[in-house]
């Protein structure tokens, strides 16, 4: 989508953070002001990571590993093994430390990609925001070499800096800040308000998902009721049919609530793409919600 965790015009806002982000970027050899030059790295260097990690190597270290640590519970199960049996815990030991070996190199490849070069700086500028109380609409899980689910403290987290306290304000009331003396004065850009439906999204994404569970158990009873029935004495079995309309009712009611989670999340990727829109013409986006957040580092965008 392009959302930016924090873009050019949010950092000009305060001198003191510019002048921390020009020397990250002389340091650097970057230009961490420049959205679209940054919009590019990230992009690049997300598809450098994920690629790194799809290596066939990795793959072939895993299983290796595995390999050398099943061998020996296989040995007692197989007498052909248990004949050799120094002969096959010796190999399962070459193949456990040829597969630590390789798991190993990937991930070293892996940091080396996550932490070296620009994005390195990058991690540094985030950090220079937050100091400055600059807020990062979203820090990708990737970017900080979290796992998928953004749980963890990862590999390459963003540094944290002594807050820097405001400047007192000394302009009178209602006038605007003063931008830094080589940054063009611009009309501020608005960020879109946050529709209702977005609002019901946030409240509903982790709602329901049992739906199909429950009117399948509900359908099982039934049948099995019903099976007991006609197997045995007891007709008042066949009651259990009656689940089985129920078993329908709970199907028909997840199936509504899913298409009503669809169009509230369509309704949310239009938001974020909206405020990503507006963030690329200048406007200082907020923190997003978790929910959005989510949206935001989908491989939708």
């Amino acid at each position: 989508m392009g959302l930016l965790p924090v873009n050019g015009a949010a950092l000009a806002a305060d001198a003191r953070a510019l002048a921390a982000v020009r020397a990250i970027s002389t340091r650097h050899g970057f230009d961490y002001t420049d959205d679209d030059a940054v919009t590019v790295l990230l992009a690049e260097r997300r598809r450098a990571l994920t690629a790194e990690q799809r290596r066939p190597a990795a793959t072939l270290g895993v299983l290796t590993l595995t390999a050398g640590l099943l061998l020996p519970c296989a040995v007692p199960m197989v007498p052909a093994l248990a004949d050799h049996l120094f002969s096959a815990l010796g190999a399962a030991g070459c193949l456990f430390v040829v597969g630590v070996a390789m798991v190993v190199h990937v991930r070293l490849r892996w940091k080396r990609a996550l932490t070296d070069g620009p994005l390195a700086g990058y991690r540094e500028v985030l950090g220079v925001a937050r100091a400055h109380g600059i807020p990062l609409t979203h820090v990708p899980a990737w970017l900080e070499g979290r796992s998928s689910t953004g749980g963890g403290k990862g590999a390459a987290p963003i540094p944290a800096y002594a807050t820097v306290e405001p400047l007192p304000d000394e302009a009178p009331p209602g006038a605007a800040p003063f931008p830094a003396a080589d940054v063009p004065v611009t009309a501020p850009v608005a960020v879109p308000p946050k529709p209702e439906a977005v609002s019901s999204y946030e409240t509903m994404a982790d709602v329901g998902g049992w739906h199909d569970e429950t009117g399948c158990l509900l359908f099982l009873a039934g049948a099995c009721g019903a099976m007991w029935a006609a197997t045995s004495d007891e007709p008042g079995a066949y009651a259990a049919l009656l689940l089985v309309p129920l078993a329908v009712y709970v199907w028909l009611i997840g199936r509504r609530q899913g298409r009503e989670k669809e169009r509230l999340r369509e309704a949310a990727l239009a938001y974020v793409q909206e405020v990503a829109a507006a963030q690329a013409a200048g406007a200082k986006v907020p923190e997003l919600s978790a929910k959005l957040r989510e949206l935001a580092e989908s491989p939708h965008d």
